[in-house]
């Protein structure tokens, strides 16, 4: 079974604080987008999901599912820079 640790975590802002939440691997960032996601659905939430979800049954590979999760926080502008 491989690691689905991410090389580097993605931060997050979290909304209506100045704190800030790191995800480091793709099951962190499926629970992140089924629990803690600000706006559900869109194109890119949805991307997300479709990859982590792919990511954890070993159809998809973890550096995609990073991908898709970055650039759904991209869309809901919680990407911390």
């Amino acid at each position: 079974m491989s690691s689905d640790l991410w090389d580097k975590p993605i931060e997050l802002m979290i909304e209506n604080s100045d704190h800030f939440r790191s995800v480091s691997s793709t099951r962190d960032a499926m629970a992140y987008l089924m629990s803690s996601w600000p706006t559900k659905g869109g194109k890119s939430f949805s991307a997300a999901r479709r990859a982590c979800l792919g990511a954890i049954d070993g159809k998809v590979d973890n550096a995609t599912a990073k991908l898709a999760f970055i650039r759904a926080a991209e869309e809901a502008g919680i990407l911390r820079l």
